[in-house]
């Protein structure tokens, strides 16, 4: 029988737990192909894509999960997924 457990979470909750340590993925932004148009930091399921000084946008790491969802948004494609490293 497979374990279930009633939780939810509220989106942004791995803003206070540290949750970058167990992914497997991570996101890796090219400036190149940027366009600036912060879809990625729009559909952060944790809300860790943060639009810099420059008008770029960059994931916080500490917290980020590694889902892709970033990646799969961009229109340009300026994000990839590469495997982590431990």
């Amino acid at each position: 029988m497979p374990l279930v457990i009633k939780t939810v979470v509220k989106p942004g909750s791995t803003i206070v737990n540290k949750t970058g340590a167990w992914r497997s993925f991570k996101p890796i932004f090219d400036r190149e192909l940027c366009s600036k148009c912060g879809i990625c930091a729009m559909y952060c399921p944790e809300a860790v894509v943060y639009k810099l000084e420059s008008g770029y946008y960059d994931p916080d790491y500490d917290f980020c999960k590694g889902c892709g969802i970033c990646a799969n948004e961009c229109p340009r494609k300026a994000i990839t997924m590469i495997l982590e490293e431990k």
